[in-house]
């Protein structure tokens, strides 16, 4: 069933790890791994999971790197009363349902193509890179003095470089749904949150005081400058060499 153009993993966490880790590299590699031979898969290919937040028992919970391989974590509320009106009405009585196709794979692909083609900034560029890093925390020699204090008394483990590619390709198809032909900041915040939620890891000072990764991207949002700060040359470094 993997070979498929979109796959539904219905409460990825109850299944084992072995099977969540050859789902994993089907999302990763483009490629299905079986008797030592490699098949390849179609594009375009899209991964949609679910978790339930509050069963718990019996589950494998996706560790924190394999996670990075999602885009988006996006949290599924209980719907508007209209929203469970409908849903209530479609669902308790006898109708035939008829499918209408809106794209095809190759149609998909071509916008894929086009969002690529997006144009950004370098200084949005860092601003996306400035937000991730942000939530990294060093020791050491590797100590970073810039790191907010949220981050340092909260955060156990930062985003990496795929948070930063992520937060640039969806800025660019927000910027495009808003019909915009180039990346602004407000594209990168508005995708921080799902982008972001699930690639930190809080500590026991954030959970024993509620501060979520969500609370923590908001505190970033506020903080980090959307432009890059002034760096005052060194006048003994200046002139020329002789």
């Amino acid at each position: 069933p993997i070979f498929a153009n979109i796959i539904l993993a219905d409460e990825i966490n109850r299944t084992p790890p072995k099977t969540q880790a050859a789902l994993l590299e089907a999302m990763q590699e483009r490629q299905v791994s079986v008797g030592g031979k490699q098949l390849p898969m179609e594009d375009p290919f899209f991964v949609l999971a679910t978790q339930n937040p509050i069963e718990q028992e019996g589950t494998y919970p996706l560790p924190e790197a394999q996670q990075d391989r999602f885009m988006f974590k996006i949290f599924v509320s209980y719907p508007k009363w209209e929203e469970e009106l409908d849903v209530i009405r479609r669902t308790t009585a006898h109708r035939q349902v008829a499918l209408d196709r809106v794209l095809s794979g190759e149609e998909i692909k071509q916008i894929q193509e086009i969002i690529l083609q997006v144009p950004i900034a370098d200084e949005i560029i860092g601003y996306a890179m400035r937000l991730v890093r942000a939530t990294r925390v060093f020791e050491g020699e590797s100590a970073d003095e810039t790191v907010p204090a949220v981050v340092k008394q909260y955060l156990s483990w930062g985003a990496g470089p795929r948070a930063c590619q992520y937060l640039v390709l969806a800025g660019k198809v927000r910027a495009v749904l808003e019909g915009r032909f180039h990346v602004a900041a407000e594209d990168i915040q508005a995708v921080a949150k799902p982008v972001l939620r699930h690639r930190i890891v809080t500590n026991f000072n954030a959970d024993a005081e509620g501060f979520t990764p969500d609370r923590i991207i908001e505190s970033l949002l506020e903080t980090v400058p959307v432009h890059a700060p002034a760096v005052a040359s060194d006048p003994s470094t200046s002139g020329a060499l002789s």
